[in-house]
């Protein structure tokens, strides 16, 4: 006669069954609990523990273990309890605190905040500020700049270069073309040691300038390609002298659509006048204040 009490059981809803699966299959999934659903799905196939147990290669009391907080709390029961820990030594309102004053203030002998200052303000330690900070996103020590175009045709110029990005015309080339000035010219003192073995490229820390340069560039929107020319100054002179490389380059056929920012050498009367000879060139100037 077998001895002890009868284990009931493991009977599994729909519901549950699927909930299983997922917790099981699904990569987010922590390992402890996927493994504690491979365990209740096996014993719900009617496998003894012994069974499911060596199947899963863990040992037998963690198959039981399992399958009794199953059958007593159903899923919940495989969810991992809360811990008891050291009861929280910062307060809801010292965390409000150390937020308004980030916020709201600044400190009177900085530009802004620090763990340190902070620490001194609250009285709380550095590693508490550091920690209700990061919670929460602050970064006091950073800034970024913005910038509002105050256009007025800035939504019709913002359509025009969109259009021109997404449904580019049939029989046409978009580019945008813009120009670096004050690029150095710069040359080491002595001849790069090349890489080898064992060792990596080496140069020489000091270098011989050799003058500046201007480079103008029209990038094709379509292909990725690029047009460039290095002058020697920004000027409109200059550009007019990159457009005709650029007119060079573009077949005669296409139109050439110039995407370009309202910097003064685009419009001058010099380069007014080289469009207006050259017909199949169409110039699309983005907004202000918002290249």
């Amino acid at each position: 006669m077998p001895r002890g009490r009868p284990i009931p059981p493991v009977i599994l809803t729909n519901e549950e069954y699927v909930t299983l699966r997922q917790w099981a299959r699904r990569a987010k999934t922590s390992q402890a609990l996927a493994l504690r659903s491979r365990i209740i799905l096996e014993c719900g196939g009617g496998k003894t523990c012994t069974a499911v147990a060596q199947e899963l290669r863990i040992c037998l009391p963690t198959v039981r273990k399992w399958r009794t907080r199953f059958l007593e709390r159903r899923l919940d029961g495989l969810l991992d309890e809360p811990r008891p820990g050291a009861p929280r030594k910062v307060s809801d309102a010292d965390v409000e605190r150390v937020l308004t004053l980030t916020l709201e203030t600044l400190p009177q002998d900085a530009t802004h905040w620090s763990t340190r200052s902070m620490a001194m303000r609250s009285g709380l330690s550095r590693s508490t500020i550091h920690r209700v900070w990061r919670a929460f996103g602050l970064q006091p020590h950073r800034t970024e700049t913005f910038k509002l175009s105050g256009d007025p045709m800035f939504i019709e110029k913002v359509r025009d270069i969109v259009g021109l990005y997404l449904d580019p015309p049939d029989s046409a080339m978009v580019l945008c073309v813009d120009g670096k000035a004050q690029i150095q010219a710069l040359d080491r003192t002595r001849p790069l040691l090349p890489m080898r073995p064992g060792q990596v490229e080496r140069r020489t820390h000091d270098y011989v300038r050799h003058g500046t340069t201007t480079l103008f560039a029209a990038l094709d929107a379509r292909t990725g390609k690029i047009i460039g020319r290095c002058l020697r100054r920004h000027r409109s002179t200059e550009f007019r002298k990159f457009l005709d490389t650029v007119a060079v380059a573009v077949p005669a056929t296409l139109d050439v659509h110039l995407i370009m920012d309202n910097y003064g050498t685009h419009k001058t009367a010099l380069i007014q006048r080289w469009l207006a000879k050259r017909p199949r060139f169409h110039v699309h100037f983005t907004p202000t204040s918002a290249s």
